[in-house]
């Protein structure tokens, strides 16, 4: 080529993408496999932990501390392994994830055998527990956000929609497997520790299988990994898509975007206040099933009957957030008016439920409202700012969903102890102030369909 003959125009990134195609079935399998065992794992957890915690003696209260130094490193590392996710690879981070992940659960059922058996004291047992259930919040947090950007860095604009929402799909999924088969891994081996050793031992399997089938990365349009809060079983599927991945990382300069902003500030104290209405409810509803049925005295046979319950919550959020949503049309304020509305007869119905039948309505019925409040909250703060900003958005709203569960469990659990109905009627009437606070500081629907730039 002669040094004054023009360059070819560069072949632009969707052709680019076609000719190579996007990710093969497998691949997505594997992807869709990473994410549906972390949530499986730890909604079987929660299924099992107020029947070990009343096996082993202790305050119900300190079985939901035991998760908060857990959450709040998720908190913490979540943001960080997003940002790494990008520098040093995804396909990595997943990997750490998962060794994370499954180490943590595997030293969890060590250390809860072990205390189940008499070699620790109750104390000591917990206290091992936390210990280990950090490494999942401090290392497996790294997994979702990579997840996420491996898909989006691969994947035309055309197909991006449907592959998120498949990716999105397989945490909601895994929280509906979990509490279903949970009751399944109580082998007499290991007891009621069963289902942390299996899903240990699933997650090294699911680690071999990235480590073998999955390529390393070599992206074909760019993407920020991004924030993805923990995995509980009234949460599902609020994980944030990946903003525009089509576009280029190194772009204009991004405002510094500020939890304060005034912009986000009514949709931020929304989501605070009905996620801690939500967390203190999933902390208090495996305790209230064993009380209820009177399974105090039976630890083992209250595993059932706990994850019946989990399992008829996730699946009403489910069908709230796949069904209702995109069928209805909702919009932000909608769904999180409605949903706040609907999470509060849900308790009601809850707290005055004696039967697992009607246990299990009520809090289908308040996970079903929570469902419809959380991707209301989550729409409502990324239309409320500009398409620049996204990334930061989806930062601080994982970041708030997370905090929710570092204090609201266990707090929801001490005030149900001490006195059942303060409790019901503390999280009934976060639930009402969210729609009072709504209905007269969130923006109309229709004012949010605006273009923000």
């Amino acid at each position: 080529m002669a040094d004054g003959d023009p360059l070819p125009p560069e072949p632009a990134p969707g052709a680019a993408a076609r000719r190579r195609g996007t990710i093969s079935q497998g691949r997505m399998a594997l992807l869709f496999l990473v994410m549906l065992t972390t949530a499986a794992g730890n909604t079987a957890m929660q299924s099992v932990m107020p029947s070990i915690g009343t096996e082993l003696g202790v305050a119900d209260v300190w079985i939901s501390l035991a998760y908060t130094w857990s959450a709040l490193l998720w908190v913490i590392c979540a943001p960080l392994w997003a940002r790494r996710s990008d520098r040093r690879g995804r396909k990595a981070m997943m990997a750490l994830g998962l060794i994370g992940f499954s180490l943590s659960f595997a030293l969890c059922g060590a250390a809860l055998v072990a205390g189940l058996r008499g070699v620790f004291g109750a104390t000591g047992t917990l206290l091992l527990f936390a210990a280990a259930r950090s490494l999942y919040g401090g290392f497996g947090s790294a997994a979702p956000p990579a997840v996420q950007a491996y898909v989006a860095s691969r994947t035309p604009r055309a197909e991006r929609t449907k592959a998120m929402a498949l990716i999105a799909s397989s945490f909601g999924l895994g929280t509906v497997i979990g509490p279903a088969i949970a009751p399944l891994l109580v082998f007499p081996a290991v007891g009621l520790a069963g289902p942390f050793v299996v899903f240990a031992a699933f997650g090294i399997a699911v680690l071999g299988a990235l480590r073998l089938g999955l390529p390393n990365d070599d992206p074909t349009y760019a993407a920020r990994g991004q924030v993805t809060g923990a995995p509980f079983s009234a949460s599902a599927g609020s994980a944030s898509a990946v903003a525009d991945a089509e576009d280029p990382v190194a772009s204009d300069p991004i405002p510094d975007l500020h939890w304060r902003d005034r912009r986000l500030r009514p949709w931020l104290i929304a989501g605070l206040v009905g996620g801690h209405a939500q967390a203190a409810l999933l902390g208090l509803a495996g305790f209230f099933v064993l009380d209820r049925l009177g399974l105090r005295s039976d630890p083992a046979a209250g595993a059932g009957p706990v994850g019946t319950v989990l399992m008829a919550g996730a699946g009403a959020t489910l069908l709230a957030q796949w069904g209702l949503i995109p069928n209805l049309g909702l919009g932000p304020r909608t769904s999180l008016l409605a949903g706040m509305g609907l999470a509060s007869m849900g308790t009601i119905c809850f707290a005055f439920a004696f039967d697992l039948h009607t246990i299990a309505l009520g809090f289908a019925i308040a996970s079903m409202g929570f469902g419809l409040f959380r991707p209301g909250f989550t729409s409502g703060a990324s239309l409320a700012v500009s398409r620049a900003e996204q990334g930061q958005v989806g930062g601080i709203v994982a970041s708030l969903n997370g905090a929710a569960y570092i204090f609201a469990p266990a707090l929801g659990v001490w005030l149900y102890n001490h006195h059942e109905a303060v409790a019901f009627s503390v999280i009934g009437g976060l639930c009402a102030g969210v729609v009072g606070w709504g209905w007269r500081a969130l923006d109309s629907d229709r004012a949010m369909e605006s273009p923000r730039g």
